[in-house]
């Protein structure tokens, strides 16, 4: 098996147990969720570097001490630091989101970025500049050289490629 499909296989199998160690650290379930996907890209690194064992079966335990990890450093960090929860007391508040809901917009997010950067040079402008950066559609008009009409139009055509994208 190519190791990025064991990679994802093993991040889909044990993704929720990561965000649980770095809540177990004291972390919000935003922040394990960060702290889960730095730990990841940690891990990548440190494959790349053959400072882990080759195969798959044995990378479940240092993911998970390089989360438990990457949740101390992110605690000292940026200052942070709250008592460590009883296990019990980890789901999420009423107002906050569950680490499940966090996981999946971060999926989301990460599938959308993936599509705009399929979007031609200048629907691909048209949407950073105008739903990204939050432009005005005449700021947008002169940044580009192109007139009102034709932003109007480029972002139409983007929003539909990005749907059907989103929906494939």
């Amino acid at each position: 098996m190519d190791p990025i499909e064991a990679l994802t296989d093993l991040i889909r199998q044990h993704r929720g147990m990561l965000v649980h160690a770095a809540r177990r650290e004291g972390l919000s379930a935003e922040d394990a969720v960060e702290c889960a996907q730095e730990a990841l890209s940690t891990f990548l690194q440190l494959l790349q570097r053959k400072e882990v064992p080759a195969e798959a079966a044995a990378w479940a335990p240092y993911l998970t001490t390089v989360t438990k990890n990457a949740a101390r450093n992110r605690r000292r960090r940026h200052h942070v630091a709250v008592p460590h929860d009883a296990i019990e007391s980890l789901d999420a508040p009423s107002g906050e989101a569950s680490a499940e809901d966090l996981l999946a917009q971060a999926e989301e997010h990460v599938r959308l970025r993936a599509c705009v950067e399929r979007l031609c040079g200048t629907q691909r402008s048209v949407v950073m500049l105008r739903l990204l950066e939050e432009r005005a559609g005449e700021d947008v008009a002169a940044v580009l050289g192109i007139t009102r009409g034709h932003v109007d139009v480029l972002l139409h055509r983007a929003k539909a490629s990005l749907r059907e994208c989103m929906t494939e």
